[in-house]
């Protein structure tokens, strides 16, 4: 029992006393019911025992039967959302996946309800990240990887969706964001990132990222934003690193 209360998140186990109560307490009533009908037909109505009979039934039969399939209903749909997480985020960052990412941004462009409704894809990149790794082993790398991940997360919106789409590149979409709004994250992203304190084995260690970017006010495609936003992170990467480069999609 004690293992099932560490798997099972609290509202699970609220949404099972609740179903278990009302059930078991449907059942009491029923039974109630039931039983006088029956009683009248051959009697004058239900007594004393076969009231305590008609409650007590139900609760000592239905009750445990109900809470197990409640239990095996939940653990069900546990399991089936800790797959659903695993298979949409990367092992790593706790971002959202390359595949995970695609979809959501393709669905939301698919779903857009104003054909000016504005946003932007980011494309973020460790800049010089081969070197961490050369120095200090791949497990400080992926220590580096997990702080730049919570950096970004922490620099934009709620609303905003961050992917890792592989190695040290992350993905941000900017739903309902103009081209200022995905400038100015953009930025606050760049100095997140190089404001993280990286101490591998004591020796400090500068991070930095560049970031491309592409806008769009009008109908626009994932492909046609990923291709802009990666053509203006290889500009920022050859003007000198640590900077954003944005452009409005056509």
């Amino acid at each position: 029992m004690t293992e099932l209360r560490r798997e099972l998140p609290r509202r699970a186990w609220r949404r099972i006393g609740r179903v278990t109560g009302a059930v078991t307490a449907i059942s009491v009533a029923l039974s109630v019911i039931f039983t006088n009908l029956i009683m009248e037909m051959f009697s004058a109505g239900i007594n004393v025992q076969g009231l305590v009979v008609s409650i007590v039934m139900p609760i000592a039969l239905g009750g445990p039967m109900t809470f197990v399939l409640v239990l095996k209903h939940e653990q069900l749909r546990h399991a089936n959302n800790r797959l659903e997480h695993l298979a949409t985020t990367d092992w790593l960052t706790a971002c959202l996946n390359r595949g995970a990412f695609t979809r959501a941004v393709t669905d939301h462009l698919g779903r857009r309800k104003s054909a000016t409704e504005s946003g932007a894809l980011l494309i973020v990149d460790a800049d010089d990240f081969k070197s961490v790794n050369d120095r200090f082993g791949h497990h400080h790398g992926d220590e580096a990887l997990k702080l730049i991940a919570a950096a970004i997360r922490h620099a934009v919106r709620s609303s905003d969706l961050v992917s890792r789409l592989g190695g040290e590149e992350f993905g941000v979409f900017l739903a309902d964001a103009d081209a200022a709004t995905a400038d100015h994250v953009a930025e606050r992203i760049r100095g997140a990132v190089a404001a993280i304190a990286f101490l591998p084995e004591g020796q400090t260690c500068a991070l930095s990222v560049s970031i491309g970017g592409a806008t769009y006010a009008m109908r626009a495609e994932f492909g046609h934003l990923y291709r802009l936003a990666d053509r203006h992170l290889y500009e920022a990467k050859n003007t000198g690193r640590d900077r954003v480069a944005m452009m409005q999609a056509a």
